[in-house]
């Protein structure tokens, strides 16, 4: 008699900085972070917000007009799903045996519209899956469109049920709401360095830490939230490419896992240290949380309460991309390129 599948999973969030605006570098640094879970024995990692080619910061800090060399140049150093880039990643994780939530600008194939999307891909490579942001937050509609119903999706994965949302989309009560009607079990949360902007210093983590935590309890899920730090190359890249600005500093990032009753099992790690932040996780725990709280069950109240999702396709590509996707057998190539990411800033 076979023994049950176990249900302890290892994730990690990567907290890390791109290689600003450098894709192909990038790529190799989420490629090398990969390589490096598969040595240690995690199951899953867990990007910050648009990790590939970087969060766009420069949209904060200069006026509209100065930005267009720099959202042209955004555009362009977006990656299309699925791609060439993207299978790198596959092929990485099918060697490595580890799955991977990536936040990516994803550009719409044959067009120069983007969205802030998460890319789900299964341990032995498979791509299960696109989310893109509904709602782009503020000065981000210079850059994004907003996604649809169709992408907010959770993905029935080898390491569980998970889906993800990115930064203030947690503010969306029914978005989170859609994930807990799928069931989920593992949420992927990715953020930029929100505390190094002008007005955000001193509540930007606090704000993540009780929205992370409302989604982890209200849910019943074990949240994986990732934030990344502010670097130098970002800051150079700005300035070089638009000018001097004072709205943006280094630093910054806010990353942790954190259990459904709302212990951390690992983090909060904020600064420019790189590190996985790495837990243990036992899905069986989710089981006596639900004793309590069941918002997909006894909790629910469906009589009273309901929720509509418009899940018709909002975009041309959504009606045909078929998931889940297994790796491209070039994506094998792949692995030849380097990983080493180059030093410095790039220029548009």
């Amino acid at each position: 008699m076979s023994s049950p599948p176990s249900t302890k999973r290892t994730v990690a969030a990567v907290h890390a900085a791109p290689v600003f605006m450098d894709t192909e570098a990038t790529v190799g640094k989420v490629v090398h972070f990969v390589e490096q879970a598969g040595r240690e024995g995690i199951d899953l990692l867990v990007f910050p917000e648009t990790f590939v080619p970087g969060y766009p910061y420069w949209i904060e800090a200069y006026a509209p007009l100065d930005q267009q060399g720099a959202n042209a140049a955004y555009a362009e150093a977006s990656v299309e799903v699925p791609g060439p880039q993207i299978a790198r990643v596959q092929d990485a994780c099918e060697r490595a045996g580890v799955g991977t939530v990536l936040g990516v600008s994803e550009r719409l194939s044959g067009t120069r519209t983007c969205f802030n999307s998460q890319v789900f891909i299964e341990p032995d490579g498979t791509l299960l899956g696109v989310h893109r942001k509904l709602q782009p937050t503020y000065a981000e509609r210079i850059v994004w469109a907003q996604g649809g119903g169709a992408t907010l999706s959770v993905f029935d994965s080898t390491l569980g049920r998970i889906g993800g949302l990115a930064c203030w989309e947690h503010t969306m009560n029914l978005a989170r709401q859609s994930l807990i009607a799928q069931g989920q079990q593992i949420h992927a949360a990715a953020w930029p360095g929100l505390s190094t902007m002008t007005g955000f210093e001193t509540v930007a983590d606090v704000q993540i830490d009780a929205m992370m935590k409302t989604h982890a309890l209200t849910a019943q899920v074990f949240v994986v939230s990732a934030g990344n730090p502010v670097d130098q190359t970002c800051l150079q890249w700005m300035e070089s490419a638009v000018g001097p600005q004072k709205h943006i500093t280094a630093g910054g990032g806010w990353s942790a896992v954190i259990h459904p009753f709302n212990q951390y099992l690992a983090g909060p790690h904020t600064g420019l240290e790189e590190k996985l932040v790495t837990a243990e996780i036992d899905l069986a725990d989710i089981d006596a949380v639900k004793v309590w709280v069941d918002s997909r069950g006894h909790y629910a109240r469906p009589e009273i309460l309901g929720l509509q999702v418009d899940r018709r396709p909002l975009w041309h590509d959504e009606g045909h991309r078929e998931w889940p996707a297994a790796p491209a057998p070039s994506s094998r190539a792949a692995r030849d390129l380097p990983v080493e990411p180059p030093a410095g800033p790039r220029s548009p």
